[in-house]
């Protein structure tokens, strides 16, 4: 045996070697990771999910980097509206690492330089509008944040992927004043509405009494039309009848008058004038001679 092992020692040695070599030339990467190899302290290569192959020895994975979607911790940032209104600003961020290579070579605290970031940005637009403009056009400053967030981190090799503003705070005196200036508003608008309604009515009421004159107008010249058309067939019938036909009408009017003092209500009593007898019989006697 001794004799066997001082004879392949060598062989058994290379053999060892082999498979170490192959152990440490080998690397299974996973799907959410990249591998970062240097070669003597540089940078060699960048490992992809899957099976890779190293230089044993000469290159070594000096960084292993997660490229799964990151979500920064909520960060709160004061600002100034241009305004001179100061607000708390909270916001969230999504990214990811697409380039280890520059984040491990570029950045330290990745997470620590994304929070500064998007604390300047915030800031700036932030000063550029007023309070009612920041609570009014949310989406406007969220898309600011997110171009120049990418901008600025594309040298670092991350992808920001997402950015919110999740609450914009105000201090308790501002939000009183914001209170008094709401309820204030809400009177104003409460005596417009009132003021439209009453106006709105009385222009109702102008329409309805102008309505009511012109249908009393178009009845009186109905009426005036058919006093009219009466008048002339009596002329016609006086023109042809002579004065008889007029001592009728005249007898008729009065027999008329007389029926309707009648058929007033609570009338116990009628009591006539001294002709009345006599209208009475002259209308007969006209009507019998027409007859």
């Amino acid at each position: 045996m001794t004799d066997f092992l001082g004879q392949n020692l060598v062989l058994l040695l290379l053999a060892l070697f082999i498979i170490v070599c192959v152990f440490a030339g080998v690397r299974i990467v996973p799907q959410s990771e990249k591998y970062v190899v240097e070669r003597l302290g540089r940078l060699r290569a960048v490992l992809g999910p899957g099976i890779n192959f190293i230089v044993p020895f000469l290159d070594q994975v000096r960084h292993k980097v997660s490229i799964l979607e990151r979500q920064l911790p909520t960060m709160k940032q004061d600002a100034i509206t241009s305004d001179n209104v100061l607000v708390q600003v909270e916001t969230s961020v999504f990214y990811r690492i697409i380039e280890p290579e520059k984040t491990v070579y570029r950045i330290r605290d990745v997470d620590g330089a994304i929070a500064t970031t998007v604390a300047g940005i915030v800031r700036s637009e932030v000063g550029r509008m007023e309070l009612d403009q920041v609570q009014s056009n949310r989406s406007s400053v969220i898309a600011a944040v997110r171009e120049q967030l990418a901008q600025q981190v594309d040298d670092w090799g991350i992808e920001v992927t997402r950015a919110e503003i999740l609450d914009v705070n105000l201090d308790a005196a501002t939000r009183a004043a914001m209170l008094q200036q709401l309820n204030a508003e809400r009177a104003r608008r409460a005596q417009v509405t009132e003021a439209e309604g009453k106006k709105r009515a009385v222009e109702l009421q102008a329409d309805a009494d102008l309505y009511s004159a012109e249908q009393e107008a178009k009845a009186r010249r109905v009426l005036a039309d058919a006093e009219a058309y009466a008048t002339q067939v009596v002329a016609v019938a006086i023109a042809e009848n002579g004065l008889e036909a007029a001592q009728y009408q005249v007898a008729l009017k009065q027999v008329e008058a007389i029926a309707k003092i009648s058929q007033g209500a609570g009338q116990q009593t009628v009591i006539l004038p001294a002709d009345a007898v006599e209208a009475f019989g002259n209308a007969f006697r006209m009507l019998k001679g027409k007859v």
